[in-house]
């Protein structure tokens, strides 16, 4: 299990770095660039980058119509104590947006391990298409985290490719949404922040044949 990392928000109330589940092909790691906006009071919206590498297993072919697993593995992470001068309070209300690849369909999905990610264990949960894979936290500034492995079980379609991206084109249309909690010299401010992969890359590529 490869180190994910992750760059600090830039901005004053945007007060946390995320993990991210992401796929790539044969467990290889693949660097993804989230383009975020967190909605700070009183300053406004504030533009930041997030910055990510991650491991995942799935298989190069698959037979038509027959079962197979991709397998997400996130490490370790530390959420930052302090961003701008500001002490970051928490981060909370997760969640991460991962379409049911074309050519396939969804099963179920098995999570396990995770740690430091408050008293609520996450969920993934599917609709429309999509699976969401959420908890509430919080988890505090500064302290150390992991998110659950995440076992995704898929059944293959008659033919072509199964490729695995993540969700979300736009601020207004996120593949990853959180809310980021900062002390600052006015009091609290909670900054409600959207994400969004800029640009998208194929994670995993399965041929089906």
């Amino acid at each position: 299990m490869k180190a994910l990392r992750l760059c600090r928000l830039a901005a004053l109330t945007a007060a946390a770095a995320l993990p991210i589940a992401l796929a790539a092909p044969a467990s290889a790691a693949t660097a993804v660039t989230f383009d975020c906006q967190a909605d700070a009071p009183i300053v406004g919206p504030q533009k930041v980058a997030l910055n990510q590498d991650a491991d995942v297993t799935a298989p190069p072919t698959v037979a038509p119509g027959a079962a197979f697993d991709v397998v997400i593995d996130p490490a370790p992470n530390t959420v930052p104590g302090e961003v701008s001068g500001n002490k970051v309070k928490n981060i909370n209300t997760f969640a991460l947006k991962i379409p049911i690849p074309a050519n396939s369909s969804y099963v179920g999905a098995d999570l396990t391990g995770g740690s430091g990610l408050g008293s609520t264990p996450p969920t993934l949960s599917v609709a429309n298409g999509v699976a969401t894979l959420s908890f509430p936290g919080p988890i505090a500034g500064g302290a150390t985290f992991e998110l659950p492995t995440v076992t995704a079980h898929l059944t293959a379609g008659q033919s072509g490719t199964i490729e695995t991206k993540l969700g979300g084109t736009s601020y207004s249309d996120p593949g990853l949404t959180f809310k980021a909690v900062a002390s600052t010299i006015i009091g609290d401010l909670t900054a409600p922040t959207a994400c969004f992969p800029n640009p998208s890359p194929v994670f995993t590529t399965t041929t089906i044949g």
